[in-house]
């Protein structure tokens, strides 16, 4: 099942309000759980590099089922993925980017958000995905 077009734009408005209450200006990227976009905003005197951002951060929260954040833990020196940024035509590894999972515990989506600092990306991408589930999968192998 993927995210559909109405879900996906609840999801941006929910993460456009966020940005607003936070006083930034954000890229904001949802896309369908083959990692295919489904639905962008960039809002007014957001970076234009914080597009790419987006959409890599969404792709890298649907391939992986996890969130960047969770990710860049496990790939720094040292850790069990270091280096997986540099797969699939280039990751994110840096909070911002969340799966979407429906209550079956089935991953419909991914949101990616750049713009900000990465504390505010996570918690701007976090006020997306609340609008339609959760952003964990139920279980996986890297989690402890």
């Amino acid at each position: 099942m993927h995210v559909n077009l109405e879900n996906a734009e609840q999801v941006i408005e929910a993460a456009r309000k966020k940005a607003v209450e936070l006083d930034t200006q954000m890229c904001i990227a949802v896309v369908d759980s083959g990692a295919n976009l489904k639905a962008f905003m960039r809002m007014d005197d957001a970076w234009v590099g914080s597009i790419d951002i987006a959409i890599k951060k969404a792709t890298t929260a649907c391939f992986f089922g996890m969130a960047t954040g969770a990710l860049g833990q496990l790939s720094q020196p040292g850790k069990p993925l270091y280096g997986i940024e540099h797969s699939n035509d280039g990751l994110i590894t840096f909070p911002g980017g969340l799966p979407i999972v429906d209550e079956d515990g089935v991953l419909v989506g991914a949101i990616g958000v750049s713009g900000s600092t990465v504390d505010n990306d996570h918690e701007v991408a976090a006020a997306g995905v609340a609008v339609l589930g959760v952003s964990e999968l139920p279980a996986h192998p890297w989690r402890t």
